[in-house]
């Protein structure tokens, strides 16, 4: 076991260090390597063939107590499989899923002790037509499969929160009430009336470890491989199948009925095997793929099977088992009412979301990420349906460089710049009115669309800017501040966005030709008499 395990290491450590885009590569390789082993696997190869065996001598057996006995003679090294599978597959995994292999293997332990006591007695006994076990097995098997389903129904699901925690046991609460309608249906006759309680457990746990063992599989967390998962899903299914299944006109059991119930343990065992295997050969690919599917269409398949139940009952006319089975369904019912209101909560406040996401995105498409101001995209749109669907007032644009703000970049850092480029930015919306427009066009740029305003009054604001930016903007213990160049275009009927802004452009670039601290307003064309000089 020494060699093994250190290979067993070997190989995870390996598969530790493989990149994300060589994993997929990887695990179809572990897979090649696992499907080559099983087909090597001694323990695999001898459950397998211990079972098919065993089914031929049920077929052939036609006394009803010889196949009981044979039956129980079969379960416990198919139990035993199970347990020391499962203990190795503790030994190698960690946290929860460590934890769900070691309830596993506790419930190896006990129905192994459970099946061989039953095989005493069964090997013992006479007259015997059925599986049913005697008191020591039907405890220990209970409790092993009850410990198996609290395992399954409580190991952790990736990221869930207490709403999908509420509407997944929403969804166990109606699969168990389905399982109840069926089986104090069909399992329970019109006679049959003393072991009502215990039946009716027996199909509500039968039905409710489907529900779990499916539940752990699309989950996205689940403490096995796909490999190992297909088999425990399907033998939970069988022993659905083979607790339904009635026996004949003389209590005994056809031969089919006996397979059919010793699947599930060769199954169980198997599954263990190959989760064993798996871990062996792939350790971080063993236990399940992080993914997430929804499982909420298991409720509507009890409110179908509890349906279909109503319609076969109502034939007979109004009888105990007709009323059961509505009741049962208003149960369903109301339950699934509860689990589509939490979904539409949840699909409300996901609509939320993403509306939140949309604003954000598009937020921060059209502004700048520093300072908040529109950015250039978003301003010339702006510019573009000003001059479109506003009225008859004259719209002007003021267009900004500041002057200086490479040498404060220089002189204290960038992160002096960011301080002054969000401080100018600030200073500017503050000087302007709430309809108008402030954005920064990249850098040092800036511009101010300003609605129903003509050229003194976008003289009025240039001088305000002005007068706004000699003040100094603290930072750290020093203070920055930076001088501009001010550009002013009104708009005429022939302007269009990016006739304006151009007008601007050469009103600014005119006005830095003038001196640091100006300003110059421009036309159509830009005229030297209209240039004027604010200190």
């Amino acid at each position: 076991m020494g060699a093994e395990d250190a290979q067993i290491g070997a190989l995870a450590a390996e598969d530790d260090k493989v990149i994300p885009s060589d994993k997929v590569m990887r695990e179809r390789s572990v897979l090649s390597t696992l499907a080559h082993a099983i087909r090597r696997d001694p323990l695999l190869v001898t459950a397998v063939l211990w079972t098919l065996a065993g089914a031929g001598l049920l077929w052939s057996l036609d006394q009803a107590n010889d196949q009981v006995r044979v039956f129980w003679a079969l379960q416990p090294p198919l139990d035993a499989l199970l347990a020391y599978s499962a203990w190795r597959v503790h030994r190698m995994a960690t946290g929860a899923v460590r934890r769900f292999w070691l309830v596993m293997t506790v419930a190896g332990v006990l129905f192994t002790a459970g099946d061989t006591t039953q095989a005493v007695v069964a090997l013992t006994g006479h007259g015997q037509k059925t599986t049913g076990g005697g008191a020591v097995q039907g405890i220990l098997f209970a409790v092993g499969v009850g410990a198996i389903i609290v395992a399954m129904l409580l190991h952790p699901m990736p990221g869930s929160s207490r709403r999908e925690k509420v509407a997944f046991w929403l969804d166990s609460s109606t699969v168990l009430v389905g399982g109840a309608v069926v089986a104090y249906c069909f399992a329970i006759g019109p006679e049959q009336n003393e072991h009502v309680a215990a039946t009716l457990a027996a199909g509500c746990v039968i039905l409710t470890s489907c529900f779990a063992a499916v539940k752990l599989v699309l989950s996205g967390n689940a403490p096995m491989h796909k490999a190992a998962a297909v088999p425990m899903i399907v033998a939970a299914a069988l022993n659905s199948v083979g607790f339904f299944l009635e026996p004949g006109a003389d209590g005994t059991l056809p031969a089919y009925v006996f397979v059919v119930r010793l699947l599930p343990s060769l199954l169980i065992g198997l599954g263990a095997r190959l989760q064993e295997d798996v871990a062996r050969f792939g350790r971080s690919t063993a236990f399940g793929a992080r993914r997430r599917r929804s499982y909420s269409l298991l409720p509507y398949g009890s409110i179908a099977v509890a349906f279909t139940t109503v319609v076969v009952e109502t034939p007979h006319g109004p009888h105990p088992r007709l009323w059961g089975a509505m009741a049962g369904l208003g149960v369903i019912v109301a339950l699934v009412v509860c689990r589509q209101l939490a979904a539409f909560h949840d699909n409300n406040r996901l609509i939320d979301q993403l509306r939140e996401h949309e604003t954000r995105l598009r937020h921060q498409a059209l502004h700048d990420g520093l300072t908040g101001l529109a950015n250039r995209t978003h301003f010339h749109e702006q510019v573009g349906t000003a001059l479109r669907t506003g009225p008859a007032e004259p719209t002007s644009l003021l267009l900004i460089d500041l002057d200086g703000f490479k040498a404060v970049n220089d002189t204290h850092g960038h992160a002096a710049g960011d301080v002054l480029l969000a401080g100018v930015g600030a200073k500017l919306t503050a000087c302007v009115r709430p309809g108008d427009v402030v954005a920064r066009l990249g850098g040092d740029e800036f511009a101010v669309l300003l609605r129903e305003c003509d050229a003194e009054g976008a003289e009025h604001t240039s001088q305000r800017i002005l007068r706004e930016l000699a003040d100094p903007i603290p930072f750290d213990d020093i203070t920055v501040r930076a001088n501009a160049s001010i550009g002013i275009a009104c708009a005429t009927r022939d302007h269009d966005a990016d006739s304006l802004l151009r007008d601007a452009d050469l009103a600014m670039y005119a006005a830095k030709r003038e001196g640091k601290g100006t300003w110059a307003r421009s036309g159509r064309q830009v005229d030297a008499d209209l240039l004027g000089h604010v200190g």
